[in-house]
C-alpha cells in the first residue's frame, strides 16, 4: 500500500503497524545491527510511483526500514514523504544482473541501484529475517 506519511496521523500509523508490525525496540535494533538501509538510488518504478517522483527535479532516492512483519520503502517527492508498505508475505525481492535490486508488491515495484557492499549486506539481512520469521502456514497470518 502506498501512503503519504508526511503528517502525524494516527490512522495512518495504525494501518502501517497492522500491516508490518510496530518498529523494533532499541535492544532489538542493536541485536540486528540496525534496521535501516543506506541511501538507495531509484532506477525504475511502477507508474503510480513514477508519477509522484517526476513532480520535482531532485535525485530519486529512497531508504528501507525493516519491521517485524515486513519492510517500508520511503521516498520523497516535492515536500511530501511517501511509504510503500510491503508485508513479508507479499514481498518479492529480486537481484538483477546489473547490480540492481527489485522490490515488488502487487502492482507496485521499485528498482534500486546496489553499488555499495553495505547495500548487499542489508538485502541479505532482509532475506534472512524474512526466512526466519515469515509464517509457514496460512493460520499463522
Amino acid at each position: 500500500m502506498l501512503l503519504n506519511i508526511s503528517y502525524n496521523r494516527p490512522d495512518i500509523k495504525e494501518k502501517i503497524n497492522a500491516e508490518v508490525g510496530k518498529p523494533f525496540t532499541l535492544v532489538e535494533r542493536f541485536r540486528l545491527n540496525g534496521t535501516g538501509s543506506p541511501k538507495l538510488h531509484i532506477t525504475s518504478t511502477s507508474l503510480d510511483i513514477h508519477n509522484l517522483l517526476v513532480l520535482d527535479n531532485n535525485m530519486n532516492t529512497c531508504n528501507i526500514e525493516l519491521r517485524p512483519k515486513g519492510i517500508i520503502i520511503m521516498f520523497r517527492s516535492l515536500l511530501e514523504t511517501f511509504a510503500l508498505v510491503i508485508p513479508f508475505y507479499k514481498l518479492h525481492l529480486y537481484k538483477g544482473k546489473a547490480r540492481e535490486y527489485s522490490f515488488y508488491r502487487d502492482h507496485y515495484f521499485i528498482k534500486v541501484k546496489a553499488g555499495d557492499p553495505s547495500v548487499h549486506k542489508f538485502m541479505m539481512k532482509i532475506l534472512n529475517y524474512k526466512a526466519e520469521n515469515a509464517p509457514t502456514q496460512v493460520e499463522d497470518l
